[in-house]
């Protein structure tokens, strides 16, 4: 049984109720709640496809048969409501073919409902990572790669103002069913003045993709992203997730890999690095390409990685490593000022 105390009214600090605001003009379709609870069997749970701290996304088909993503957030959740309105208004700015399309919103009462394309092929995170899983092979990591690195390209350097996801990881990456990426999830992403060097933020993302100067201080760049963009390409490198929860010690990819990265492309012997389920079976002109640009990306200093159109030009092989080099990533100290 539980005890009880008096407490004083006057130190009770009450939380502001939600603001819930009109959704931004949109060109997408606005759906009815009924449209929505039709087409998932009344949000049934077996057509749960997904779920994290802001809801649930269901599965589900239209009348006119088209297959959907529905993302029905918390009501009452001030988290909902701002990735809510973040969510619809980046939708309306941006169109590429590795982003995932927004297809319409739902705002009824209280609720509130994103309808997406439906991406058939499951997480990045599912094909690296599951225990059931097909072994992704290099072919397939170097579409991935490719692709994720030209939708940030896209929206670092494309979008006026640039946009920041802030979120990008395994499980935020869809694939297709000819293992095209598509990233998904702008909830947390912030638009950039131009004006500006950087925006000063409440620390938002996931752990073991946040960017060190970002996870301290808050300070916000597109170096955020890329730093990002760098645990992925160590996820198809080595086939080890961010952070290895088996492992009391170097449980860090980055730290994991740092000291690795550079040996190997010094001695090119990659065996200790890459993921040995693939059994050598890739182009080591190519794996070196990745390695170095997964080791520029990291880089403890946000200023010496690169932008992601240099990423994009090095893994596609329109640029050579020497462009590169001036970020000194592999033999500069991670420390230096």
């Amino acid at each position: 049984m539980f005890g009880s105390c008096a407490v004083d009214p006057s130190h009770v600090i009450m939380m502001p109720p939600v603001e819930y605001s009109p959704p931004p003009e949109s060109n997408k379709t606005l759906f009815t709640y009924e449209d929505l609870a039709n087409a998932t069997q009344g949000f049934s749970d077996a057509n749960i496809i997904g779920r994290g701290g802001f809801g649930y996304v269901h599965k589900g088909v239209l009348p006119t048969g088209e297959k959907v993503a529905i993302k029905r957030l918390k009501v009452g959740s001030r988290q909902g409501e701002s990735e809510f309105q973040a969510e619809v208004a980046t939708a309306n700015r941006i169109h590429h073919k590795h982003l995932v399309s927004l297809v319409g919103h739902c705002t009824t009462g209280l609720e509130r409902l994103l309808v997406y394309e439906f991406v058939p092929n499951n997480t990045l995170e599912y094909h690296l990572h599951g225990k059931e899983t097909d072994l992704l092979s290099w072919d397939k990591r170097m579409k991935v790669a490719v692709g994720t690195a030209k939708v940030l390209a896209y929206l670092h350097e494309e979008c006026e103002p640039k946009i920041i996801h802030r979120d990008m990881k395994s499980t935020n990456i869809l694939l297709d069913c000819n293992f095209e990426p598509k990233v998904a999830d702008f909830g947390l992403a912030r638009f950039f003045p131009e004006t500006n060097t950087h925006v000063s933020t409440r620390v938002m993302g996931t752990f073991g993709y946040l960017a060190p100067e970002y996870a301290l201080t808050g300070k916000l760049t597109e170096k955020s992203d890329v730093f990002s963009f760098g645990i992925i390409l160590l996820e198809l490198i080595t086939g080890r997730p961010p952070v290895d929860k088996d492992q009391f010690l170097d449980d860090n990819i980055v730290d994991w890999a740092r000291p690795l990265m550079k040996r190997v492309l010094k001695d090119g012997n990659f065996s200790s690095l890459v993921d040995t389920r693939m059994q050598n079976n890739y182009d080591c002109t190519v794996m070196a390409r990745m390695i170095a640009c997964a080791a520029v990306c990291v880089h403890h200093l946000a200023r010496r990685r690169p932008s992601m159109s240099q990423i994009v030009g090095v893994l596609e092989g329109n640029l050579t490593l020497r462009h590169l080099d001036h970020h000194n990533c592999h033999e500069s100290s991670d420390h230096d000022n």
